[in-house]
C-alpha cells in the first residue's frame, strides 16, 4: 500500500512566487534558460540550471555548475524569498491550463516503496543523467522538482479536495505561459490522518514524470542508508529500510494526481535522413505498414493507430494496417512500440531510439508548426506525429512489469519547480 507523509516544504514567498516558480531543467536548453531567467534574479533556473551564470560553453556537469546552483539556492533562502514551514504538512497543487485542470496532493513520497516497486516505473533511465539529478540534490541537501506520480482516482478523496481547494489558497499566480497554479495548505491532524488513510488503501501508485529524479532520489537514500549503490540488490521491506539512514532522505518530493485527471500530450519525432532510400522507395515501405492520404496541413489525429508524416513540405495521414494492430500485448498495440519496430527500425536503422543521434523528440506543446520548421529548416528530413498515449495504457503495462519505449508521453501542464522543495 502507497505510504505518504507530510513534510515542512521550503516554499516561495507568495507575492515573489511568479518571480521565483520555473518549469523543469529538463524543457529548455541552457540558452532557452539563460533568455528566461535575464533579469530576473531570483528565477529559480539559477538553481536548476546553474550554468547560465558561468561562461557559455562550461561543461555542464562541472563542480563549479553545482555549487553555483547550491549558492543561488542558499541565497534565496537567506534573502526570505524561500520560507520554510514551520510543521510537517500535505500540499495540493491546482494547475489550470486552458480548459484543462487537474488537483494533485504534495506529499513525501517512499524511497523503498521505490525499490520495491510499489511505485511503478515504465521507462528506463539513463546512468549520466540519474548521476547529474544524485549530484544536484546532494549538493543542496533538497529536492527542488517534483516527480509526478497517478493513481486510480478514488472517489472518497476527490470529495475531500474538492473542498479543500474552496478555500483561500496560499500561492495563487498565473505564469507568463497562461498556466495558473495554485496551492493550499493542509496542516491540521484530521486532514493529515485523512490523506494517510487514503492512501494506504491504494495499493500501487505509477510514475508519471519523474524517473530520473526517483531513481536519483533513491539512491542518495541508499547511499546515505550505507546500503550497496544498486537499489535491485537491496530486497529489506519498507518497515526495515526505514530503521536505517538519514530519516528524510527516506522519500522524495511528489505530486500525486488522480488518473483522470492527466493531460498526455504525443511526442513527436524527427528524422535526420531517410536512411539512403529515395524518396519513392521511402513511401513504398511506409505502405506496407500504413494505408495513407495526402493532407491539407498538420492531421487532426482521431484516435490510436493514426499517425502524422511530414515529408518534402506535405502532410499526410497514416492509419496502420490492421495486422500490425492485432497483438494481445498492450505492449505491441502502442503506437510509439509499432512505429518503432514496424518503420524506425526496419526502415530508417534506427535500432535504439534511446542512443540513436539520427532521432530527435518533440513534445507535443510544441505542436505540428515545429515540425514543419525543424524539416523546412533541413535539419532534419521528415517527421511523425503521434496521437497522445492514454493513461490507461501507461497503468496497464506498469502492472504488467512493462518498460515502455522512450518519450511514449508528454504530460502537460508542467510542475513548476520551487513551488514546493524537500530539505534533507
Amino acid at each position: 500500500m502507497a505510504t505518504l507523509k507530510p513534510f515542512a516544504a521550503l516554499r516561495p514567498k507568495p507575492e515573489l512566487a511568479a518571480q521565483i516558480c520555473e518549469l523543469p531543467y529538463d524543457v529548455m536548453s541552457s540558452e532557452e534558460a539563460r533568455a528566461i531567467a535575464t533579469g530576473n534574479p531570483s528565477s529559480f533556473l539559477h538553481v536548476s540550471k546553474p550554468e547560465i551564470d558561468l561562461p557559455p560553453g562550461t561543461d555542464l556537469y562541472s563542480p563549479a555548475v553545482y555549487a553555483q546552483g547550491r549558492e543561488n539556492f542558499q541565497k534565496l533562502i537567506a534573502q526570505g524569498a524561500l520560507q520554510p514551514d514551520d510543521q510537517p504538512c500535505f500540499y495540493l497543487y491546482r494547475q489550470i491550463m486552458g480548459p484543462h485542470a487537474q488537483v494533485g496532493l504534495v506529499a513525501a513520497a517512499s524511497c523503498a516503496e521505490y525499490l520495491n516497486n510499489v511505485i511503478k516505473k515504465h521507462e528506463l533511465t539513463r546512468l549520466d543523467k540519474e548521476d547529474d539529478r544524485v549530484r544536484h540534490i546532494e549538493t543542496l541537501n533538497a529536492q527542488t522538482g517534483p516527480v509526478f506520480l497517478t493513481y486510480r482516482a478514488v472517489a472518497e478523496f476527490d470529495a475531500f479536495v474538492a473542498g479543500k481547494i474552496s478555500g483561500t489558497p496560499a500561492v495563487d499566480f498565473t505564469a507568463k505561459d497562461g498556466v495558473r497554479h495554485t496551492s493550499w495548505i493542509l496542516s491540521g491532524a484530521d486532514e493529515i490522518s485523512f490523506v494517510e488513510s487514503q492512501f494506504a488503501r491504494i495499493p500501487f501508485l505509477y510514475i508519471a514524470d519523474g524517473h530520473h529524479r526517483s531513481a536519483a532520489a533513491a539512491r542518495v537514500y541508499l547511499k546515505r542508508a550505507g546500503a550497496p549503490a544498486s537499489g535491485t540488490a537491496r530486497t529489506e521491506s519498507p518497515a526495515e529500510t526505514s530503521r536505517v539512514g538519514d530519516r528524510r532522505s527516506e522519500s522524495f518530493l511528489a505530486v500525486i494526481f488522480p488518473h483522470n485527471q492527466m493531460q498526455i500530450l504525443p511526442y513527436n519525432r524527427v528524422l535526420k535522413d531517410l536512411n539512403g532510400h529515395a524518396p519513392e522507395q521511402l513511401l513504398q515501405r511506409l505502405s506496407e505498414v500504413f494505408s495513407w492520404q495526402l493532407a491539407e496541413g498538420a492531421p487532426v489525429l482521431r484516435g490510436k493507430h493514426e499517425f502524422g508524416f511530414y515529408f518534402q513540405g506535405q502532410w499526410r495521414t497514416l492509419r496502420v494496417k490492421p495486422q500490425f494492430t492485432a497483438a494481445n500485448d498492450p505492449m505491441e498495440r502502442l503506437d510509439v512500440t509499432i512505429l518503432q519496430q514496424q518503420v524506425l527500425a526496419p526502415v530508417f536503422g534506427i535500432a535504439d531510439p534511446r542512443t540513436s543521434k539520427r532521432i530527435n523528440f518533440v513534445g507535443g506543446i510544441r505542436g505540428a508548426a515545429e515540425l514543419e520548421k525543424l524539416v523546412n529548416g533541413g535539419e532534419y528530413a521528415c517527421a511523425f506525429s503521434m496521437f497522445p498515449t492514454s493513461i490507461e495504457d501507461l497503468m496497464s503495462i506498469a502492472d504488467a512489469g512493462g518498460i515502455m519505449p522512450p518519450k511514449s508521453t508528454w504530460f502537460e501542464p508542467k510542475l513548476r519547480d520551487a513551488m514546493f522543495c524537500h530539505l534533507i
